[in-house]
């Protein structure tokens, strides 16, 4: 097949959104004890800047690609990276920390929105071989952006001071932001998906999961800092009722021919549920170690923002490496390539964990920690691209773009349920803690990255269920 030059640019133009959409994701981590101080946040109001921006982020894909479907995609892009930006523009003017969450939660829904079209107009735009080069460059772009955030945040903020420099962190969206949106005008076409576009979204679906979530996430985030009163456990039971509701009514909307948020009839393949827990499960582990390693580096240890992003350079490195050899991997070695990630991603994070818990706080530089961060970094970077096409590959061709909205989904749900795991384990041990400060930050660090090791090895085991290989397409030509 040959593949127009206007398709390529179209897919530049995406993954410019794709880039600073992931680099947000993670830049934040080295900024958030410089806005502790800006602002005098508390330690859950520290939480939701992150989980909050990933659960807006992770509940926008799927009615978004619905829309799509309507609409045409194009403009669902455009007005999420418009939305995106002014969103960006209004975190780094805020003045509070409820400004801050607000806007950011703002900022993760728009995130979501145009980030659900990319995989949509890779779909659209190529076939066969030219489609998983497509989704490689997309896979390594993903995996580039999300290493290099906490180094880019570190400079940022040496650059400009911690007054001004979380700022500049939300501000760098804006150039990046203007790129996307007149490149989307000139390149991107307005593809409308060939679903039954008569057909309603979703919206009760929506609500009560959305409503689900945030009713377990919040007794995480808030519970610890308030003792664990009643009502978090009130709210934590209401939500689990509410995912039980959700699937009812899931079902209720798909037997009755209508368009449901998530098709159930996915999940009657076993192996497309284990790897959708698969997915959630391993953003779980690997997302949440910058948010913890940017705590421990800086309110902890009291190194830099700086000395935090360069922290980062290791994994970032070993991301790099495994995303450009991902794709030839997984062509040769089938769903062992997502093992070996795992594996490594699991064996790196609990050697980080080791060290923090043996080696005295005050002989920490980072060094210790640059072998078990690339060994890490390989790992995520090996697993992040293939993992989607092994997962869809489990249901139907016809049930692929559902599977691939709802993997994504999962994804997202694992950045935000994993953050507010690991932060409830944190600031518990912290707070329990009578020795030396310096020791408390170590020794809390090590067993919440010890919890993301162990979903990490979990992931391990979940990868059995997937097919050895992943289904190959017939070449088109055009």
């Amino acid at each position: 097949m040959i593949t127009s030059r206007r398709a390529w640019l179209a897919l530049s133009v995406l993954l410019v959104g794709s880039a600073m959409s992931l680099l947000n994701s993670t830049i934040v981590n080295v900024a958030l004890p410089t806005i502790r101080t800006s602002l005098n946040t508390s330690d859950a109001a520290l939480a939701w800047i992150v989980s909050g921006w990933a659960l807006a982020f992770g509940l926008s894909l799927i009615p978004a690609g619905r829309l799509g479907d309507r609409v045409g995609h194009k403009w669902i892009f455009f007005t999420g990276v418009l939305l995106f930006t002014l969103s960006s523009i209004a975190c780094g003017m805020a003045q509070n920390e409820t400004q801050l969450i607000v806007f950011r939660v703002i900022q993760g829904f728009a995130g979501g929105l145009f980030f659900s079209t990319v995989t949509v107009y890779i779909q659209l735009l190529f076939a066969g071989r030219a489609r998983g080069i497509a989704f490689g460059i997309m896979g390594a772009v993903i995996g580039v952006a999300s290493a290099i955030g906490p180094l880019l945040g570190g400079v940022l903020i040496q650059a400009a001071g911690d007054d001004y420099g979380w700022r500049l962190v939300f501000d760098i969206n804006v150039p990046l932001g203007v790129i996307a949106l007149i490149g989307a005008l000139v390149f991107v076409p307005n593809n409308i998906g060939a679903r039954a576009t008569h057909r309603g979204l979703d919206l009760p679906g929506l609500a009560l999961l959305s409503a689900a979530l945030v009713g377990i996430l919040v007794p995480l985030i808030e519970g610890q800092g308030q003792g664990w009163p009643l009502w978090t456990w009130l709210s934590a039971i209401a939500g689990l009722l509410l995912l039980v509701l959700f699937a009812w009514w899931e079902h209720r909307t798909d037997t009755r021919g209508r368009l449901a948020l998530v098709p159930p009839r996915l999940f009657r393949h076993p192996a497309f549920s284990a790897g959708s827990v698969l997915a959630l499960l391993f953003f779980a582990a690997f997302v949440s170690i910058f948010y913890i390693l940017a705590l421990l580096w800086q309110s902890g240890l009291g190194f830099s923002a700086l000395a935090t992003g360069l922290l980062s350079v290791p994994f970032a490195v070993g991301n790099i490496a495994g995303a450009s050899f991902s794709g030839n991997l997984a062509r040769a070695l089938g769903r062992s390539v997502l093992l070996i990630g795992t594996a490594a991603v699991a064996g790196g994070l609990g050697w980080i964990s080791i060290v923090l818990l043996v080696q005295a706080p005050s002989t920490l530089n980072g060094w210790e920690l640059a072998v078990p961060l690339f060994i890490a970094g390989i790992g995520s970077g090996l697993f992040i691209a293939p993992n989607t096409q092994f997962i869809v590959a489990t249901v139907s061709p016809s049930e692929t773009g559902a599977a691939s909205a709802v993997t994504a989904t999962m994804q997202r749900l694992g950045t935000a349920m994993g953050l507010a795991l690991v932060a409830t384990v944190f600031y518990g041990l912290l707070a329990a803690n009578t020795g030396s400060p310096t020791r408390a930050y170590a020794t809390s660090s090590a067993a919440a990255i010890g919890i993301c090791a162990a979903l990490a090895a979990i992931s391990f085991f979940l990868v059995f269920a997937l097919p050895r290989r992943e289904r190959r397409e017939p070449s088109a030509g055009k």
